[in-house]
């Protein structure tokens, strides 16, 4: 059977499937379990046969995502053990960032590009990021508005989420955290733009000196970056476990009642998420003249780890190198990524604006829109300092609820399916961030579009 027929296969299983479990969800007809359990197992079949013959590492890890949903559905308790897992993969891709990003940072400035150069693309990134993420602010605004999500909205009974710690920032300590205050600190906790900044002051220093001198740390740096990138593909073997494991996880931990509550929530994110992609980033590739189909390959896997592991880190070194492989230059690519993923959050800055206004209308207060967009450009400028936070997102919401007033309870609300609100703006981050490096990389006139077919896994 061909890769095409058996795609078809699995399309035409996959609809009758979904179609099976619609009839038993929303009418009176009762489908034997027998059924529903054979026909999806059927459609899992028909993707393992698929990814055995496409033999691609994408591939394998959409299919263990799949596998990893059905696990969660079926065995939520078993499912929480594979945690470990996710676990393991997480911090694999972690060890790679700092030397990956310094390597290829020191190469970039002090080897390829002039003093220049580093200081206009600074510039035009910064440009480009404030202008996408406002744009981003104000889609999350209208879609809530329209909506009106969190109007009616009562937690389950017994529903009980423990919120994280916050602490209020001030303007000094955002302002504090891009500045390393010791790299090996920044390495350990994972700080990915105080390691940026340090990396370019480093390679500024060493495009400085002598070429004797610089000789040596460029041979050491370049060889490192190399290094990196291999230890990126043999970790990349390990991804479907780790990301099969991340979704089962999650899917076990989801209860049914507080995703149904919450629904319309969830559904106004993904919207707003696709209505962004559309209206803001597919007119962005089409002016600079992006190969899409190229971009997606180049994309599809990098997006699929984060979607999973709801991690911008864990896609960022697979990123970078298939950014390369579309023409993108490295010293690009190793600048624009990186501080992208705190200054270019479009899918973090779109869901605290549509968040805090569900909080408001969940609370019942009636935010004019002036306040509303006061509220939204907060989130905005206190969520650049907290890249490196765990669930930084709902730690930025909370402390901006406080300081207007609002009740903390339909933020637990928002806890409960905080993972799958995660897995699309981390997504979001990462594709918006990607097409960044070529917009800039076009804007300094050195995309080269790659000719022929590429292999990106």
């Amino acid at each position: 059977m061909t890769k095409k027929r058996i795609a078809w296969f699995i399309l035409g299983m996959l609809t009758l499937t979904t179609g099976l479990h619609l009839i038993e969800y929303y009418t009176s007809i009762t489908v034997p379990s027998l059924v529903l359990t054979a026909s999806r197992w059927i459609t899992w079949g028909g993707f393992i046969l698929f990814a055995i013959r496409k033999g691609s590492l994408t591939t394998w890890i959409l299919l263990s995502m799949i596998i990893g949903v059905e696990i969660g559905l079926n065995f939520p308790h078993f499912a929480q053990n594979l945690q470990v897992l996710s676990k393991i993969f997480l911090s694999l891709v972690k060890t790679i960032i700092a030397p990956i990003l310094f390597a290829t940072l020191v190469v970039g400035i002090a080897g390829h590009s002039n003093l220049k150069q580093v200081g206009r693309m600074g510039w035009k990134s910064i440009v480009y990021f404030e202008v996408v993420t406002t744009i981003a602010l104000v889609i999350g605004l209208i879609a809530i508005n329209l909506t009106q999500a969190g109007t009616g909205v009562v937690l389950p009974q017994g529903f009980d989420q423990e919120l994280p710690e916050t602490k209020p920032q001030g303007w000094e300590e955002v302002i504090l955290h891009i500045f390393p205050e010791n790299f090996v600190k920044s390495v350990y906790h994972g700080d990915v733009l105080p390691i940026v900044v340090f990396s370019v002051i480093f390679g500024i220093a060493l495009a400085m000196l002598p070429e004797e001198k610089k000789r040596p740390m460029l041979n050491f740096s370049e060889s490192l970056a190399e290094t990196m990138f291999k230890f990126t593909n043999i970790i990349m073997h390990f991804a479907p476990f780790g990301v099969g494991a991340a979704i089962a996880v999650t899917v076990g931990h989801l209860g049914v009642d507080i995703l149904t509550s919450l629904l319309k929530l969830l559904l106004t994110l993904y919207g707003a998420l696709t209505v962004f992609i559309l209206v803001v980033l597919l007119p962005v590739a089409l002016i600079i003249k992006l190969p899409i189909k190229k971009f997606i390959q180049a994309i599809s896997e990098p997006v699929s780890i984060a979607f999973a592991t709801t991690s911008s880190e864990s896609a960022l070194p697979k990123a970078m190198e298939n950014m390369e492989k579309l023409g993108v230059p490295r010293k690009i690519v190793s600048f624009v990524l990186p501080t992208g993923y705190t200054f270019n959050l479009d899918g973090t800055t779109l869901y605290l604006s549509l968040a805090s206004v569900f909080v408001a209308q969940a609370a019942g207060i009636n935010l004019t829109i002036w306040e509303q967009l006061l509220m939204g450009l907060t989130l905005m400028l206190t969520s650049k300092g907290v890249a490196g936070v765990p669930r930084a997102s709902l730690v930025i919401l909370l402390g901006t609820a406080a300081s207007f007033g609002l009740p903390l309870w339909p933020i637990m609300a928002i806890l409960g399916i905080d993972e799958l609100m995660d897995m699309a703006r981390t997504s979001v981050n990462v594709t918006g961030n990607c097409l960044a490096s070529v917009v800039i990389a076009r804007w300094e006139g050195e995309y080269k579009e790659p000719e022929g077919d590429v292999v990106f896994d």
